[in-house]
């Protein structure tokens, strides 16, 4: 898309959450709202999703600022699964550039489902976007690094640095999904034979696969998110991880693609930027002001936690965060 606008500054205006009371008044609120809600289902085609705690439900919300608050299981574990993507998009766009990565993966959503085969062929081997199956393994694939094992270390360190401490691998998860992961390693296999990944495929898959099995809890998917909301900058220990650039472009992506084929209905609903992860977890992120993190493993039919995508809207109107909410500006207009 040509707009003539090289060069031009990008200029940002974002508004602020509310007073520390009210913002932790309304984390609790959300949590014992849907504490007791019972739909949906726990994965279970990864076999060692399916033994997670169907009752755990964690709610965080971190402010650019550094505040953070909590309620529930905040801190109950579960692996990052798909919402790793967004992170390793940014590190890949931080590391090699906006247009390089753009042409290589692309931005639009297939409107098909996350591990579709047929939005490749569709696309005469296009991925489309980042935060489908396809267009995540092309994007591990761009990760810098001679070696797998130099570009799984750049990841877990990159995405430790969202998440501001050591992330570890959680090895049951790796392993049970290596044995599962069929699917993936054809994927990984058709675009190796469109030119749209160099390397092997299947070190690609291991890559992959490695970083969708990192252990995470609700208060680190709300400052992954925060650090997004803030330029690129960790709000907890004011370390640089990405550029400002990279926020806007990761934040776009997840606006339209975030939330696989349910992306249009979560931006009208919701209003902001997401992704979500099939152990339960999901982050939301409104720009200039903070994030929300949630973890609740029962899922709906497109792989969203329930529980989690209900705080998360909640939270969304209360807070003041969904970014296409106006009022009125003057009021002596409001009657015209």
């Amino acid at each position: 898309m040509d707009l003539d606008i090289k060069g031009i500054e990008q200029a940002v205006s974002t508004g602020a959450l509310p007073g520390w009371d009210r913002v932790e008044e309304l984390v609790g609120a959300a949590y014992e709202r849907y504490r007791p809600w019972q739909a949906g289902a726990v994965a279970d085609y990864i076999p060692v999703l399916a033994e997670a705690d169907p009752e755990l439900f964690g709610v965080a919300v971190a402010e650019v600022n550094g505040d953070m608050h909590a309620a529930g299981a905040a801190d109950a574990q579960f692996s990052i699964q798909s919402i790793a993507k967004a992170f390793v998009y940014a590190l890949v766009c931080d590391a090699l550039g906006h247009e390089s990565v753009l042409e290589r993966v692309g931005v639009n959503n297939t409107g098909l489902a996350f591990n579709s085969v047929i939005a490749i062929e569709l696309n005469d081997g296009h991925p489309m976007n980042p935060m489908v199956n396809a267009g995540a393994l092309a994007t591990t694939a761009m990760i810098p690094g001679a070696t797998p094992a130099e570009q799984w270390e750049r990841i877990r360190s990159g995405l430790s640095r969202f998440a501001g401490r050591p992330l570890d691998l959680d090895g049951a998860v790796y392993h049970s999904e290596m044995l599962t992961n069929q699917r993936n390693k054809a994927i990984a296999r058709l675009l190796e034979s469109y030119g749209r990944i160099d390397i092997d495929p299947l070190e690609v898959v291991d890559v992959y696969t490695r970083q969708c099995s990192l252990r995470v809890d609700s208060r680190d998917l709300a400052v992954m998110g925060a650090t997004l909301a803030d330029g690129g900058v960790n709000p907890m220990t004011h370390e640089r991880v990405v550029s400002a650039e990279v926020c806007r472009d990761t934040l776009s992506v997840l606006a339209a693609s975030g939330m696989y084929e349910r992306s249009g209905e979560w931006l009208f609903e919701i209003g902001i930027p997401a992704k979500s992860g099939v152990a339960g977890g999901i982050v939301a992120i409104a720009p200039g002001k903070g994030a929300i993190g949630t973890y609740s493993p029962r899922l709906d039919p497109a792989g969203n936690s329930e529980r989690g995508k209900r705080a998360t809207a909640y939270l969304s109107r209360t807070l003041g965060l969904n970014v296409f909410a106006s009022d009125v500006h003057d009021q002596r207009g409001a009657s015209a």
